[in-house]
């Protein structure tokens, strides 16, 4: 693909709005709420919902790598983009819990599809001292994107009544998405994917014979599975502690990533001059000491106020554990890329776990599994020198 100002000014802003559809994926956080009520579904039936969206990303990462290499990147970033927009109108033709599991699953496996492809397909549109700031930039629209979502569904259910005229919405961007990138973006060639070298499964999972990469790899599946844990509970926390209706709850996800969103861009900053492994024990402490006090708090000020410090602590540490993946392997950086996505499955493990704590001894129980999860990151962060 060439990379001339021409073509990066054509397609940069179609690219980065590729960033914002990446960001549909964390409606799951608040849906979950949404589908228990509207289903009256026991809390480990609901928190199937998370391990549907996020399971793919064990499965897909790797095969979608070596598609890639055979039909482009553009190819593969449209593909993820039409399955988006699919996922997000199959609650519109039909709504019931089978369906609505069906749809997430979709989201999904087009979601990991997007990430696998669109940051390769960025880097290969800007000048390499150019593609650092980039794909930070790409991330900081996600998380916008990751932002907007319950509010926009809270708006809606308040609005018309119905949290899933959210969906036409989704599909109408996800759609507007694809024409962009078509429209925008010429297509690349797929021989130029296959110039770099080739990734199995065999390969990647080879990695784990490595102590250290197998307790990075654990490291993010426990950073995406508490991101992805706290993204669901906070509603459920929101309506029992402070008797909020639910469509008022979901905000309490928007506060979280809105910290986290304010979290990265600090990160940045400071991490641009400060060593990535003392910055993280002092994140992990911060995080964990906050979570502790919000598996036992009440009151909205204070759980709000425990969610923008667990979101901003916790916001960059997802990053910090890649690079040192990067950097204990440095030789097979496509191998471990592959396996530390793959790791993003870790959203598909903890909330079921979550949910069947929250049946047996209520939500505060849920709240284990995330502090077990913030627990092993600490110590993972004073093992890492």
């Amino acid at each position: 693909m060439q990379t001339d100002s021409r073509t990066t000014r054509r397609a940069m802003p179609a690219l980065l709005f590729g960033f914002f559809v990446m960001g549909f994926v964390d409606l799951v956080g608040v849906a979950t709420s949404y589908v228990k009520a509207d289903f009256d579904l026991s809390h480990s039936l609901a928190n199937i919902l998370p391990m549907m969206v996020f399971v793919w990303f064990a499965l897909f990462s790797i095969p979608t790598g070596l598609w890639m290499g055979r039909h482009g990147r553009r190819a593969t970033v449209a593909v993820s983009l039409g399955i988006t927009a699919a996922a997000m109108l199959v609650p519109v033709v039909h709504y019931s819990f089978p369906v609505v599991l069906g749809a997430f699953a979709l989201l999904g496996i087009g979601n990991t599809i997007l990430q696998v492809s669109l940051n390769p397909m960025v880097a290969a549109v800007v000048k390499p001292d150019k593609v650092a700031s980039t794909l930070t930039l790409g991330q900081f629209i996600k998380a916008i994107s990751s932002m907007l979502g319950p509010v926009l569904a809270g708006c809606v259910a308040a609005a018309w009544g119905d949290w899933k005229l959210i969906f036409p919405v989704y599909a109408a961007a996800s759609v507007l998405s694809l024409l962009w990138l078509l429209l925008a973006v010429k297509p690349d060639s797929p021989a130029a994917s296959d110039d770099r070298q080739s990734t199995s499964l065999a390969s990647v999972w080879g990695l784990l014979k490595s102590k250290k990469i197998l307790l990075l790899f654990c490291g993010i599946l426990c950073t995406v599975g508490l991101d992805v844990g706290i993204n669901t509970a906070i509603p459920k926390l929101m309506m029992e502690r402070c008797g909020l209706p639910l469509h008022e709850a979901g905000f309490g996800t928007s506060l979280y990533f809105f910290a986290r969103t304010v979290g990265a861009l600090a990160g940045a900053v400071i991490l641009a001059r400060t060593n990535p492994s003392d910055f993280l024990k002092i994140t992990i402490v911060v995080a964990l000491a906050a979570t502790t006090v919000f598996m036992f708090t009440d009151g909205m000020w204070a759980l709000g106020t425990l969610i923008v410090v667990i979101g901003a602590m916790w916001a960059n540490v997802f990053s910090i554990i890649f690079t040192f993946a990067l950097e204990t392997a440095p030789g097979k950086s496509d191998e471990v890329s592959a396996l530390m996505i793959m790791g993003v499955a870790g959203g598909a493990l903890v909330p079921p776990v979550m949910g069947l704590a929250a049946d047996a001894g209520g939500l505060t129980a849920s709240l284990i599994p995330l502090w077990v999860c913030a627990a092993y990151v600490l110590f993972l962060a004073f093992r890492k020198h």
